[in-house]
């Protein structure tokens, strides 16, 4: 059944601080989106429950992408076209430039957002993984002020995050690093392209003399929400990678993540799938 449109209340706010007045006067009420590439998902197959929407388009404060000396800062409406075309993301982030190719069409691509892939809080999105291996931060705006947040710890559980129903997402922090980083990412869905992941995998390490210095890893699509391999990370720290040590920490991974069965795949597949992934990184780290 296709939604009936004039049930639906939609406000388009000039400027941040009358959006933020909405939010702080109805908190709950409004729901924010910005691109609305899943709102109109849901919109179309008539299965869109909220009723009343904020439309965040023509909030100038949530545009640009700003490179500075320690940083680069992504407005919230940074679309995943822009992330990949822009050349300081390509060469210093290719992790999140690859997660934006990776995500929908070419279409979705044009309109959808990096906050609003935040946001949605999917534990199967494409660019979270890739947030997380780069340390990212990210800023709440309200009537009551300003945070910023790790990223890591930012979703508490599925369709849970650390975000007050007045606060919107402005801004998204990535700490640029003096020294090289090896970087793996790979996206296993149905297709190649247009498909939702059924594993989604981010990898990053510093090497020196054959030994890893520093390691992040993150998956989703394996857990109520993205996830970051912390255990994984802790048991290749500071060692050379060995056969065993890639065996061994296969094994930690599949008691730290948590897949399920559901319409796109298994858990024992998606299990195997992230350790092969997970092997896969560490060999290209050895080699």
């Amino acid at each position: 059944m296709r939604a009936y449109i004039p049930a639906y209340d939609l406000r388009v706010p000039g400027n941040l601080s009358e959006a933020l007045a909405i939010l702080g006067r109805e908190p709950g009420v409004w729901q924010p989106f910005a691109g609305g590439t899943d709102l109109m998902v849901l919109l179309e197959a008539g299965k869109l429950s909220h009723r009343k929407f904020l439309s965040l388009t023509k909030l100038a404060d949530f545009r640009g992408v700003e490179v500075t000396s320690g940083a680069v800062i992504l407005g919230a409406l940074t679309t995943y076209m822009e992330i990949q075309r822009h050349p300081g993301l390509q060469s210093e982030f290719p992790l999140l430039c690859t997660a934006a190719r990776e995500t929908g069409s070419i279409a979705t691509q044009n309109r959808g957002t990096i906050g609003g892939n935040i946001v949605n809080a999917s534990p199967a999105a494409d660019s979270p993984p890739a947030l997380l291996v780069y340390d990212a931060e990210v800023e709440l705006v309200s009537e009551r002020g300003v945070r910023w947040l790790p990223y890591h710890g930012f979703h508490t559980g599925y369709k849970k995050m650390q975000i007050a129903a007045d606060e919107l997402l402005r801004a998204i922090r990535l700490p640029r690093r003096a020294e090289p980083w090896k970087q793996y990412y790979r996206k296993v869905g149905t297709r190649k392209a247009q498909a939702i992941s059924k594993v989604c995998f981010a990898g990053a390490a510093q090497m020196e003399d054959g030994i890893v210095r520093g390691i992040r890893i993150a998956l989703g699509s394996v857990a109520p929400i993205v996830l970051r391999a912390v255990r994984a990370e802790a048991s290749i720290r500071g060692k050379k990678i060995t056969p065993e040590l890639i065996a061994a920490t296969k094994d930690i991974l599949g008691h730290e993540i948590a897949p399920i069965d559901d319409i796109r795949s298994t858990a024992r597949y998606r299990l195997r799938v992230a350790q092969n992934l997970l092997a896969e990184f560490l060999m290209q780290l050895a080699r």
